[in-house]
């Protein structure tokens, strides 16, 4: 095995200590994130695929531990300074590194070294904190999957799944050899191998007993160890001391009312669905009585919910579709994932920081972690969290009020966000996230996502108007927006329709209110989706009044990339709107794209050129327009994300001079002037990567400047919108 440490890390993590402050009606905020390829060390190329899956903590909880599975590695980083998380290098592994825990400073790693479903096989791996080195040790009976230390350090169970080969019979089960669950004593931190007690698990649940799958272990104070057979919908509790299964029962199944069963690009939480088995991955003891379990799905099942039981099977509380709704109304819905298991619950954590004790649910699908107040009865929601994509792993640090997350998809290959690990403290501030978030309506959380557009009413502050693109292609929509309070609430959505239907073939990118209750829209086109580059004006009930095709003299030379904003300028006959177009198109001259302008009085169309920064990487473009005090401020951003953004700023085009000529002759080019760098604005918000798009940006009846991001409606995105007021315009400098 190769050792990549950084010198002195180990070390200086285990030296800090941090004080405890008293506990009042406190919230979690991200307090720093931290890419896991910075842990690459220099040999291995920086665009190798990273994970960070479980993650643990040391004893006094200033170093991580986390398992990379794509890499073969684990994985540690110093938290000592929380807000500055510092690599500690990696251990190559041989095999497939599937979980991780530490005890009395050792790191236990479950190791897959399985030539195949048929023939599974591991081992536990020994990494000493203090000096790095890493030593084999038990082999184990199959494929380790979850693996966990008692409460007193005496013992380590092992879940051992043997997991089923998914394109085999279409995933059914059974498929043997079976899985079981193995546990070992420990001395000073490390299992001793031959007092290994190998517990059967077969014959014990109703759905192909012969063939249990276990997924995950925890620990009670009492030593007995709860593990899910996940596929099996099946729990079981058994002694650490003596081996054997003390009970066992069913997960059961649950009904969900008010969700979207529909992969049909629209929000619609009307629909229901009854006898959903749970199909637990994650579970954790609450106390030595009651246990809580993540009803993540994976043979057929899959409630979207957790579960409270009693250790007698007995079903104390479930969420039904509650997870499904906070992720909605956060705008963290991935609506892509409605025909299949929702938001999907997978992760839990629990721990108490002084006299509460709180339930982290990870929402593997919606990027989200909910957190849960413990109250003995039906549990409190707190807060939703912003994560990294495809929450994992979850490990509270209550001795330094932190929670950390380990979030598992590297977008690398698609030059996407990469696998991320985030510490938030617990505090007395207010919680920083959501930024912006719907209410319930009728019921039912009002759905949204892919923000692309921002408009102020004109004549009431604080009032905003917002457009989702084509992600959510059947239910195109105008959003109201209260932004007098932290957070935004999105108050209203208003469907845009076409002879009484959702209108097809729209992709919103901007709006502007005509200020007499109507809206003009600025739709960018796709021609190979046969979807037009086109104007569309709608009354207040969204229903087109209006539609405004481009002029041959622009689609002789189009691309895909077109209007990405519209504002309104001049009066009467001279009104004019002015759209941004995002990218170049084939007649415009490298590093310009057009403003363009129609004046709907007299249907006249003419532009000027518009001047872009030069990137680093990738492309940049314009994503917003909006007209205030005799400027026009456009945003400028590149298409980068993380540490390699450099463009997101805000300019200014004077409207004094401003003279568009006549589509197909010179266009003359304006100068702009740099208002503002809103890139340390979007990682003050919420204190995570910067994200690639910001797509709105508007100035309110009371000079209040504001801006918001796309989330790419969840999809291959960790669904995080940042919407940020900037406060008043003439202050923003």
């Amino acid at each position: 095995m190769r050792r990549y440490m950084v010198p002195g890390a180990f070390a200086a993590a285990l030296s800090v200590t941090t004080a405890i402050p008293a506990f009042a009606d406190m919230a979690f905020n991200r307090v720093a994130t931290f890419p896991v390829a910075m842990n690459l060390p220099a040999d291995i190329d920086a665009a190798t695929e990273t994970s960070s899956e479980i993650v643990a903590v040391s004893e006094d909880g200033n170093l991580l531990a986390y398992s990379d599975s794509p890499l073969g590695a684990v994985g540690f980083i110093d938290i000592s300074d929380v807000r500055a998380p510092k690599a500690g290098g990696i251990l190559k592994i041989d095999g497939e590194p599937t979980s991780v825990v530490i005890s009395r400073g050792k790191v236990i790693a479950g190791i897959n070294t399985s030539a195949s479903y048929a023939e599974p096989s591991g081992n536990l791996m020994v990494i000493d904190l203090q000096t790095g080195a890493g030593t084999a040790s038990c082999t184990l009976a199959g494929q380790p999957d979850s693996v966990a230390v008692s409460r007193d350090g005496q013992y380590l169970a092992v879940a051992i799944e043997n997991e089923r080969d998914e394109d085999l019979n279409d995933g059914v089960i059974p498929q043997l050899p079976a899985g079981n669950l193995q546990v070992f004593a420990l001395d000073a931190g490390e299992p001793v191998c031959d007092t290994v007690k190998t517990v059967d698990l077969t014959g014990i649940a109703e759905i192909a007993g012969e063939d249990p799958e276990p997924e995950f272990v925890d620990f009670n104070d009492a030593g007995e160890i709860v593990v899910t057979l996940q596929e099996n919908n099946h729990i079981a509790i058994v002694s650490a001391e003596s081996g054997e299964v003390v009970s066992h029962f069913s997960a059961g199944s649950a009904s969900a009312a008010g969700i979207d069963l529909s992969d049909n690009g629209a929000l619609d939480f009307t629909e229901q669905a009854s006898d959903l088995r749970r199909e637990p991955d994650a579970v954790k003891w609450l106390d030595n009585d009651r246990l809580v379990t993540a009803n993540e799905g994976d043979y057929e099942g899959g409630s979207r919910g957790f579960t409270i039981f009693s250790k007698q099977g007995e079903v104390l509380f479930d969420s039904g579709a509650e997870l499904e709704h906070r992720a909605a109304m956060a705008g963290h819905y991935p609506d892509k994932r409605s025909d299949a298991k929702g938001a999907e619950p997978e992760g839990l954590e629990v721990k108490r920081f002084g006299d509460t004790q709180y339930i982290f649910v990870a929402l593997e699908r919606a990027s989200l972690i909910a957190v849960y107040r413990d109250t003995g009865d039906a549990p409190e929601f707190v807060q939703v969290l912003p994560s990294g994509i495809g929450p994992e792993g979850l490990v509270a640090i209550p001795g330094r009020n932190l929670l950390v997350t380990a979030n598992e998809a590297d977008l690398v290959e698609d030059g996407g966000a990469r696998s991320h690990v985030m510490v938030y403290e617990l505090s007395e501030d207010r919680a920083a996230y959501p930024t912006i978030r719907s209410v319930m309506k009728d019921g039912a959380p009002i759905g949204w996502g892919a923000l692309s557009g921002l408009a102020a009413d004109p004549s009431k502050a604080g009032r905003l108007y917002a457009v989702s693109d084509s992600f959510y292609r059947s239910q195109p929509a105008i959003f109201t927006i209260d932004a007098a309070g932290e957070p935004a609430e999105i108050t209203d959505r208003i469907l845009v329709t076409r002879d009484g239907a959702p209108a097809q073939k729209l992709d919103l990118e901007g709006i502007v209110s005509d200020g007499e209750g109507g809206f003009w829209l600025a739709s960018e086109g796709r021609s190979d989706r046969l979807t037009p580059h086109a104007l569309y004006y709608v009354n207040g009930k969204g229903e087109i009044r209006k539609e405004v095709a481009f002029p041959a003299e622009l689609l002789a030379h189009e691309i895909r990339f077109g209007m990405e904003g519209v504002t309104l300028v001049g009066e009467g006959d001279d009104q004019m709107l002015v759209m941004a177009m995002q990218r170049e198109w084939k007649d415009d001259p490298a590093g310009q794209v057009k403003l363009v302008a129609y004046k709907p009085a007299s249907g006249e169309w003419s532009a000027v050129r518009y001047p872009l920064d030069k990137g680093e990487a990738g492309w940049v473009g314009l994503s917003e327009i909006t007209a205030h005090d005799g400027k026009l401020y456009i945003v400028e951003r590149d298409n980068q994300i993380g540490s390699a953004a450099r463009i997101k700023k805000l300019y200014s085009v004077a409207l004094d001079g401003f003279a568009p000529a006549a589509l197909g002759g010179e266009l003359p080019l304006v100068e702009k002037t740099l208002e503002r760098d809103l890139i340390e604005d979007m990682r003050r918000a919420t204190n995570g990567f910067v994200v690639d798009k910001i797509e709105g940006f508007t100035i309110d009846a009371a000079g209040n400047a504001f801006f918001v991001t796309d989330n790419d409606g969840i999809d291959d995105s960790s669904g995080e919108t940042i919407f940020v007021n900037l406060g008043q315009l003439k202050a923003m400098n």
